[in-house]
């Protein structure tokens, strides 16, 4: 699977770069993309809530009423859940949300990820370039050199580049990251995939293992 590689303004630079089939030509596996997702998505929750059972309400401990001749039911504890105020029936309690997920499972699941990706055309290839400085204006100009303003973005770098990071912090719907910090979900989070010319070696090392 061939990609032209073009410059920052858009245009074709001639060159083009194979990615190979073996991953980015593969047949998507939409389960493990599942998986992989669903476990990003359990792992970034903080699993932080609580609320208080019935020996945790704060109230008197003192019998409410006598035991019978009130016509009504029998009542031993204001902090009894059947109260306003009492305590909660097996209320939320801190827990982790992460569970395992097999290396295998994984490894398919973002080259699946990036399949998708290829196989629909949404992955842009760049040739590398530098930042001299931080400049969020330069990097929406790169962004509509590529038709890509307004777009969900993925920015691949095989290392990291600072300049271009803090380029892009301050903007929504954008992303940069290294290839060694891709995951499935971002990669599917995004409308569009770009990526320097020189991060598709390391990416393919990546997939590949």
């Amino acid at each position: 699977m061939e990609f032209s590689v073009i410059n920052r303004s858009g245009q074709e630079t001639g060159r083009r770069v194979d990615l190979t089939d073996d991953i980015f030509g593969i047949e998507v596996n939409e389960h493990a993309i599942y998986l992989d997702v669903k476990q990003y998505l359990a792992a970034q929750r903080q699993g932080t809530h609580k609320s208080k059972e019935r020996a945790e309400v704060a109230y008197s401990t003192k019998k409410l009423k006598k035991q019978k001749g009130t016509g009504g039911a029998r009542a031993g504890s204001i902090k009894s859940p059947v109260f306003v105020g009492g305590g909660r029936v097996f209320g939320p309690r801190p827990r982790d949300y992460d569970f395992k997920l097999n290396k295998k499972v994984k490894r398919l699941a973002r080259r699946s990820a990036f399949a998708a990706k290829a196989q629909a055309g949404a992955i842009t290839v760049l040739e590398p370039f530098m930042f001299d400085k931080p400049s969020t204006k330069q990097y929406i100009q790169l962004l509509e050199g590529l038709q890509l303003a307004g777009k969900k973005t993925l920015f691949i770098l095989p290392q990291a580049d600072k300049n271009l990071y803090l380029s892009s912090r301050n903007l929504q719907r954008t992303e940069v990251m290294t290839v060694d910090m891709l995951n499935t979900y971002n990669v599917l989070h995004a409308d569009q995939i770009i990526m320097t010319e020189s991060a598709v070696e390391p990416l393919t090392q990546l997939l590949s293992l």
